[in-house]
């Protein structure tokens, strides 16, 4: 196998983009996570603001009041009126994410990459979780909130990524069967989850 994509998937507060940005330094690869919005404004000539507002108005929005609009690989092209459209935002995000995993090896945290690469046989797949304890500490000491107003946070986050995943999948982001690996990073703690992750490179390539 030439070049190897890992794709993490991660709760809140769990560690997950640490993780991917730990498995990178060691494999000497690049990581992506919010930058492949740039990336995808570039590829498409679409405003990158609008990539961002995008991503900040989709977690205010409600996705069950949106008919879900599974990811099937296909561009809107610019002389359409839903060339701008959120469903096409994602499509060129994805784009750029197919691009990235046929071209080198890197780490993709985030924005339904597993999905987006499912029939890649160069990726594996992640989702970083960890106790609702060890997810609560974690966040309360990078936010200054009350531990109430973060138990909200933290909830309101991972529904937001869950719905996102359902909305451009059709699939449960929690469900197991998605990834190869699922690590509880509350009982691994994070260097031995990029141990297992890299163990499991090494098994199976």
């Amino acid at each position: 196998m030439e070049h190897i994509v890992v794709t993490i998937a991660r709760q809140y507060g769990s560690g997950g983009k640490t993780v991917g940005k730990m498995l990178a330094k060691e494999m000497e690869i690049p990581w992506y996570s919010r930058d492949i919005l740039k990336m995808a404004s570039e590829e498409s000539g679409i405003s990158e603001q609008l990539f961002m507002q995008f991503d900040e108005k989709l977690k205010s929005s409600l996705f069950k009041r949106i008919s879900p609009d599974i990811y099937t690989g296909e561009l809107i092209p610019p002389e359409s009126s839903d060339f701008v459209s959120a469903k096409n935002l994602f499509n060129y995000q994805a784009e750029v994410i197919k691009k990235l995993a046929k071209t080198e090896s890197c780490v993709i945290v985030g924005r339904a990459a597993d999905f987006v690469l499912k029939d890649y046989p160069n990726v594996v797949s992640v989702f970083v979780h960890g106790s609702e304890e060890f997810n609560l500490a974690r966040a309360m000491e990078q936010n200054s909130m009350t531990e109430e107003e973060m138990k909200k946070f933290i909830a309101k986050t991972d529904k937001y990524r869950a719905d996102f995943y359902k909305h451009y999948t059709g699939r449960e982001w929690t469900d197991a069967r998605n990834y190869d690996l699922c690590l509880n990073s509350s009982k691994l703690g994070f260097e031995k989850c990029v141990e297992e992750i890299r163990a499991y490179i090494k098994v199976r390539f």
